[in-house]
């Protein structure tokens, strides 16, 4: 629902410059926000490249684009950001008077992206246990899960509000630390199982034991769901920005290793198949010469595309369809 709905959110932007290199500038400089959201908050890993012709936004001179891998292998545009020359400016009449009192057409640039983010984030992290969140966005970052019996009850969860405020008053980034304490009169494996499918990255289970040991049951929705690790109270109230840090990091190599995982690099048309046949899915690094009609062949063919040409690619080489000299690989993919 989030990748292909008749209604979705959309943030859009626009810039006009009086330069060439500004718009320019600018354009690239939208596309490093996106990826800073994508790798800084949302801890998915991404690919900055660039669109060929036919996959770039029409009437743009270049369109860049962060492309990400889904935990099926597929790829996903998560976000783009469009160079688009003067071609706008003298279509719509956008124009400006020079610092030499000319008449110019602008230089103009357009970047965007939806709700598909959305999308994936969840199909990046998220496990059969249900979804997983990044510390960032996580709308709780720590939820206390108080174990109580009638004659225990006002002593645990006084307990676990004083613990919710020494751990809100903890900064997480520029923000501080959002803690929840479910005190609902429902069973304890029932609440425990319901926080674990809304992904928050740190459970807390608290009862009379805990409390008289002055430890805490840390739970990391990053592991299994068993894994739990015995902290003293006073040194996880210090250390709780460092765990959430932790389990950002974690996220994000582990998406970054899946992805190395499911890619290859091939150097003839032969293995560009043989992985598509064999795989499925996956990213294929490979040359190519820049001739349309191989990349309309292998979308007719193998139902992929050229997902990107890295900008951090400098690789230079032979095509895999002609021979022909190629500046640097490129990105072969199934795709959303």
């Amino acid at each position: 629902m989030f990748l292909r709905t008749s209604e979705f959110l959309w943030q859009e932007g626009h810039s006009v410059h009086a330069t060439r290199e500004d718009a320019e500038l600018e354009a690239r400089s939208n596309l490093d926000l996106y990826r800073n959201l994508a790798e800084n908050y949302l801890a998915i890993p991404v690919i900055c490249g660039e669109k060929t012709e036919s996959e770039k936004f029409p009437g743009a001179i270049n369109t860049y684009t962060i492309e990400m891998m889904m935990q099926d292998g597929k790829a996903l545009q998560g976000g783009t950001s469009h160079f688009l020359g003067q071609n706008f400016a003298r279509a719509s009449g956008i124009k400006f008077i020079s610092e030499d009192g000319r008449e110019e057409f602008g230089w103009t640039t357009s970047w965007g992206a939806t709700t598909r983010l959305i999308g994936g984030l969840i199909m990046t992290h998220s496990d059969d246990d249900g979804l997983v969140l990044p510390p960032h966005v996580a709308p709780v970052q720590v939820v206390i899960l108080p174990i109580v019996r009638n004659d225990t009850k006002n002593k645990v969860l006084s307990y676990c509000h004083e613990l919710k405020e020494k751990l809100s008053s903890k900064l997480f980034g520029d923000y501080k630390i959002r803690v929840t304490v479910d005190d609902r009169n429902i069973r304890g494996g029932e609440k425990a199982w319901g926080w674990i499918k809304k992904g928050v990255p740190i459970r807390i289970e608290i009862g009379m034991n805990e409390i008289e040991s002055a430890t805490l049951q840390i739970n990391r929705r990053d592991r299994a769901p068993n894994d739990k690790t015995a902290y003293n109270c006073d040194e996880f109230v210090e250390k709780v920005s460092e765990l959430l840090t932790d389990i950002h990091a974690n996220l994000l190599e582990r998406a970054k290793q899946y992805r190395k995982s499911l890619s290859t690099v091939v150097n003839s048309e032969a293995e560009l198949r043989d992985f598509f046949d064999l795989k499925g899915t996956g990213f294929a690094y490979g040359h190519w010469c820049g001739d349309s009609k191989f990349e309309q062949a292998m979308k007719e063919k193998l139902g992929i595309s050229i997902r990107c040409l890295p900008l951090s690619e400098t690789e230079a080489g032979r095509c895999i369809f002609t021979g022909k000299p190629s500046k640097q690989r490129l990105i072969w993919a199934k795709s959303y």
